[in-house]
């Protein structure tokens, strides 16, 4: 019996010292990044746009936010390619960055590297437009995050394009402008909401705002939907049916966000 209390003391004992091993490790553990990409509604059949990089700034005793060459850092994306935001509704994201291994510090800024190959198509058409580039926005848009970095934590972002605002006519010519305008979020630090409308086989827009931020999308093919990235607060949800349905818009008040949680509506019925 002395002999069996000897060998439960030992064991005791290494498991504890496992135990504080494993809890030391996870907080050194690299930091990592991961970074999702939605879509805030435009009035377009298709909005393609080639992703290929995403890169991070951090924060340095020579940092310059207007420096578009020097100390970016890339961390890739999972599966480069062309892709259609208005794909990205009714809670759909596309991920960009899963958990990458980054470094510890401040990361000033996030910037999202587009290709040449995007394209729009208008309501309407069938065909697609070339989307041009200008010199300035070539190198991609630069997001302002001041997001410190710690060990042993995954940094969730979420980057909201606005397509409403990121497609610029270019008067007479012709000529059809992406200019890329992009919210930032971190996930931990935001809320969502969520839900459906019925009837759910027509086009429909979702739109919330707390009157600072303005975020929305639209339904997807069974009438879902959800705005991620809202920062907590009061917000005013308004829910608007294509003109051609003779349905009436539904504006509901206050609908509170929570940081990290999720806000259902339920399904809102639109007559």
């Amino acid at each position: 019996m002395k002999i069996l209390k000897q060998l439960i003391a030992i064991f005791l004992v290494l498991f504890a010292f496992s135990c504080n091993n494993s809890d030391d490790s996870n907080n050194t553990a690299s930091p990592t990044l991961s970074v999702k990409l939605v879509d805030d509604a435009g009035d377009y059949e298709h909005v393609y746009v080639e992703v290929i990089d995403v890169k991070v700034k951090y924060d340095s005793n020579d940092f310059n936010e207007d420096d578009d060459v020097n100390g970016w850092q890339s961390v890739g994306v999972i599966s480069p390619g062309i892709y259609d935001l208005l794909e990205l509704t009714g809670g759909v994201s596309l991920q960009l960055v899963d958990n990458e291994e980054i470094e510890e510090g401040t990361i000033k800024q996030i910037r999202l590297i587009l290709g040449d190959e995007n394209s729009v198509v208008l309501e309407g058409e069938t065909e697609p437009r070339p989307l041009n580039t200008p010199s300035a926005q070539q190198s991609g848009l630069k997001i302002m995050v001041n997001q410190e970095i710690i060990n042993g934590f995954n940094y969730d972002f979420i980057l909201d394009f606005d397509v409403d605002e990121s497609i610029v006519m270019a008067g007479n010519s012709g000529n059809i402008n992406l200019k890329p305008v992009l919210r930032a979020s971190l996930e931990i630090n935001s809320g969502s909401i969520y839900g459906s409308v019925s009837p759910n086989d027509i086009p429909v827009e979702v739109e919330a705002t707390n009157g600072i931020i303005t975020a929305s999308t639209f339904v997807d093919a069974s009438g879902n939907f959800e705005i991620l990235g809202l920062p907590s607060g009061i917000y005013t949800v308004t829910v608007t049916p294509d003109d051609d349905t003779m349905l009436n818009p539904v504006v509901i008040d206050n609908v509170e966000v929570i940081v990290g949680q999720a806000t259902n509506l339920n399904t809102i019925i639109l007559e």
